[in-house]
């Protein structure tokens, strides 16, 4: 008898009860909540650790904010000008697990005002997590620091995404690499580290610049690889 097999449909059982007891709490006070799909509110459920309470109410967090910050259900490239204008994100090809490939290059990015950053973080976001493919639901990125300088510096912004990312696109971050990272950044690096949860921290990983490519290549074919960091596909402006 296979016990891992038992372990795991135990596991599948648990898993759907506390989905459909989160949904029948949610549906009560959100009517709304029944066009969300069930993979939505496991991501919920796994973000805090299977407590159909807490998940329960960080749900209702993300239908109430979702309804007031993204009012048409979605966010157009209209919104955003001017950060679309920096030309700091791309979004290429996919990981060995099928997960899609962000690239983001902090050195281009400049304050410019708060709301519509936020916007963009959204409007990358939901563009980066619609090329997730069946069967998969997060994504990978790649935070690239090469020429970050003081000028470049965004700490209500980081904390900003940050915010975003965690609370209502729990589960979506699969793996986050962040290269080049110059001395400088750590500075920020220190302010913005305690927000992030534990959840994420795991998921964080600062990359040596002599150990670039091989530590890429462990999670990126070299086919699917962006072209500056040793791969074969350009980058591609979202």
């Amino acid at each position: 008898m296979d016990f891992n097999i038992m372990e795991s449909s135990t596991e599948s059982k648990e898993e759907l009860t506390r989905n459909r007891l989160v949904r029948a709490l949610v549906e009560r006070k959100d009517p709304s909540s029944k066009e969300v799909d069930d993979p939505t509110i496991r991501r919920f459920l796994r973000a805090r650790d299977f407590d159909i309470s807490q998940a329960s109410a960080m749900f209702l967090k993300y239908l109430k904010w979702r309804r007031t910050f993204v009012p048409n259900g979605f966010i157009s490239a209209s919104e955003v000008p001017n950060q679309i204008a920096q030309n700091k994100m791309f979004l290429q090809g996919s990981d060995k697990k099928g997960r899609p490939i962000a690239v983001v290059l902090g050195n281009r990015h400049f304050q410019d005002g708060l709301k519509e950053f936020k916007r963009f973080v959204v409007y990358g976001l939901d563009k980066t997590c619609a090329r997730i493919p069946p069967g998969q639901e997060k994504f990978i990125a790649i935070g690239d620091l090469e020429g970050w300088g003081y000028s470049n510096s965004d700490i209500r912004g980081y904390l900003g995404a940050l915010s975003i990312l965690q609370d209502y696109y729990p589960e979506r971050l699969g793996k986050m690499f962040i290269v080049h990272a110059p001395l400088v950044f750590m500075t920020v690096w220190k302010i913005v580290y305690p927000f992030i949860d534990n959840k994420t921290k795991k998921k964080i990983v600062f990359v040596e610049n002599k150990m670039l490519k091989s530590t890429l290549l462990e999670e990126i074919d070299e086919s699917q690889l962006p072209e500056i960091y040793g791969g074969q596909l350009p980058l591609v402006p979202i």
